[in-house]
């Protein structure tokens, strides 16, 4: 009798014309006349079962995306809907179809849906089965948010462009460097978004070395040209760029386009693999960097562009690329807009226009978790706390931070005026005149010197800014902080301007503070829930302390004595301590204080092979001498 009802359809399908599509009610009404028909011209011959019923009610076919058991990649399956009832039978049903019979109940197919399912299809350019591109999936995800015949049953969390990744690479070639699974990991995730054309986020917690995927990425992306890469950072992050590329890519050529040596040809940019400029550099020439096609454009700091009508965003927007990355530790900092100016970035029309998106996700709770599907599968985002198995209990993190050229010009001045007045006896003061320079120029008395006047707001100054960015993500993260501090103008300078922009605990703890008082401030400090930052001075906390509810420690500036900042990093990296550690090295480069930190290098390395006895009086007068020569050329093209 079933073959006998399908028959009869089809008569019915081709007496109604094959270009006029019945409703689901009519093919219900005609099904059921062509069996009373035959039933009166041949009684007691052809009966319908009476074990089937017949459905005036229609059933609808929907696209449904599942996660695959196997390898987690997703594929489409083909699923009939009765009311709001999935039934996915165990061959999925063909396209073809008009009606199908499920527990001993004839339906009648809604022809309409098939027609959109199969729209849906032809438009991304899919079929039935495992979905192998990630652009193909995403447009599939974000149609499913809006389209009724879709069904993502995907989990928001664990479908990622890692997923789609068939075989995974685990060395990347041209890299001086032994990456962590982590690592490895992100840098197959950022070679398969670059081989897909598809825009990423790489938002892992700081210390966790973004910096060292993005160049691997650079040095070994499969075959598909790169080139030209622009890399996008704050003025404060210029050399530490240049020189982790130098150092882990050697392979490749890299130009700073910032300052006054910056080019005005466009064809000079040609010429090098990797060019790197600030955020500024990309408003100031604009139309420079829109006469080169850049293959790849990765911005750091992303969190730079998170508001959408900064000259920043839509200068940088303007730029012709053909696949862009984020790096960014904060994501989102204040709103779900901040996100979506980023990924408008990385994937122009992504989430659709600006009021578009702020209508359909609401800044809560609810809005994020409505767009975390469409976020988590271009953003790769692992924390320490997740893949300490794999990290060292202590990483060290060194950043050089370039100067502006008016910092420069006025370090120089600094130096100049000191030789002036005090000729050969002028090491000792212009070593200590120039390391509180480095510190931040506020703390030198200005009346003193030929330099220029610097404003009263400490975020003028590059390395504070860069400090400031380091900071905030810490806090982001909820962790604890210590900062090491030499000057007590400087501690209080940090303690007022975290109290002020990010309102949590912060004190200090230096040669003001009472010896009988000071574990009870630690205390203090341990027990507050929540982001908290202690100011100490190395001399003053730098033994003797445990602080070991501090991950994270900051250098602000470093010590002449490499034995000091060693027992001030200990004050966290001690027994007791529960997490990984990320020491932070903040160093000026070119300056008196690369010289130090080349010799707290030095002097660490010699300890490591043997114990000797050093005077250390001719070698510091070395390190004096050489330090003061250093001159600061971070912004030129090297």
């Amino acid at each position: 009798m079933t073959k006998f009802i399908i028959q009869n359809e089809q008569l019915m399908l081709q007496r109604a014309g094959k270009h006029i599509l019945p409703t689901a009610d009519e093919v219900y009404r005609s099904v059921i006349e062509e069996v009373q028909i035959w039933e009166d011209v041949l009684p007691g011959k052809i009966s319908a079962p009476k074990d089937i019923t017949f459905s005036r009610y229609p059933a609808s076919v929907k696209l449904v995306v599942e996660q695959g058991l196997v390898d987690g990649v997703p594929e489409i399956q083909l699923a009939y809907f009765i009311n709001t009832n999935k039934i996915i039978k165990n061959v999925s049903p063909s396209l073809n179809e008009e009606h199908f019979i499920y527990e001993k109940v004839w339906y009648p197919i809604d022809i309409s849906s098939t027609l959109e399912v199969n729209e849906i299809l032809d438009e991304i350019g899919l079929v039935v089965g495992e979905i192998s591109s990630l652009r193909k999936f995403l447009e599939l995800r974000q149609l499913a948010s809006e389209n009724i015949f879709i069904e993502d049953n995907t989990s928001a969390d664990t479908i990622s462009a890692l997923s789609f990744v068939q075989t995974k690479k685990t060395t990347p070639s041209g890299v001086l460097a032994e990456l962590y699974p982590y690592q490895v990991d992100g840098w197959n995730w950022l070679g398969f978004i670059v081989s897909e054309h598809v825009g990423g986020i790489l938002a892992d917690e700081m210390g966790l070395g973004k910096t060292l995927q993005v160049i691997s990425v650079i040095s070994d992306h499969g075959d598909s040209k790169l080139t030209p890469v622009l890399i996008v950072a704050p003025g404060s992050l210029l050399e530490n760029w240049y020189r982790e590329i130098k150092r882990f890519s050697p392979n490749i050529t890299v130009i700073k386009h910032h300052g006054p040596y910056r080019t005005g040809d466009p064809q000079e940019l040609y010429k090098y693999d990797v060019v790197i400029t600030t955020y500024e550099s990309i408003v100031r020439d604009n139309s420079l960097m829109l006469m080169v096609d850049w293959g790849l454009i990765v911005i750091d700091e992303a969190q730079n562009i998170k508001n959408p009508n900064a000259k920043r965003t839509i200068a940088l927007k303007r730029l012709n690329r053909k696949i862009a990355l984020a790096v960014t530790g904060t994501p989102v900092e204040n709103c779900l807009t901040d996100i979506w100016s980023i990924v408008d970035f990385v994937m122009p029309g992504y989430l659709g226009e600006k009021f578009e998106f702020e209508k359909k996700f609401n800044n809560d709770i609810e809005g994020g978790v409505n767009l975390e599907p469409l976020i988590s599968p271009i953003m790769l985002r692992r924390k320490i706390s997740e893949v300490a198995k794999d990290l060292p209990k202590r990483i060290d993190i060194q950043q050089a931070i370039s100067l502006e050229p008016d910092e420069i010009a006025n370090y120089e001045a600094i130096r100049s005026d000191i030789f002036a007045e005090y000729g050969k006896s002028a090491t000792l003061v212009a070593l200590s005149t120039l390391r509180m320079f480095c510190s931040h120029p506020n703390l030198l008395d200005k009346t003193d010197f030929t330099i220029t006047s610097f404003n009263k707001n400490n975020m003028l100054f590059s390395k504070f800014q860069r400090f400031d960015e380091i900071i905030e993500e810490i806090i982001s993260y909820k962790d604890k902080v210590i900062v090491f501090s030499s000057y007590t103008k400087m501690s209080d300078m940090i303690k007022n301007h975290i109290k002020q922009k990010y309102k949590v605990f912060v004190k200090c703890l230096d040669g003001r503070l009472a010896i009988d008082k000071r574990q009870i401030l630690i205390d203090e400090f341990s027990k507050t829930s929540g982001a908290a930052v202690l100011v100490l001075n190395p001399r003053a906390g730098g033994s003797g302390l445990n602080i070991t509810a501090a991950n994270h420690v900051i250098h602000y500036n470093l010590e002449w004595n490499p034995a000091l900042e060693d027992q001030a990093s200990a004050r966290a990296h001690r027994r007791g301590q529960t997490q990984p550690v990320t020491v932070h090295r903040l160093f000026i480069a070119d300056t008196v204080e690369e010289v130090i930190n080349e010799r707290l290098n030095r002097k660490r390395e010699l300890t490591d092979v043997a114990i000797v006895g050093i005077t250390g009086q001719d070698e510091d007068y070395n390190d004096i001498v050489s330090a003061l020569q250093r001159t600061p050329i971070s912004n030129k093209n090297q």
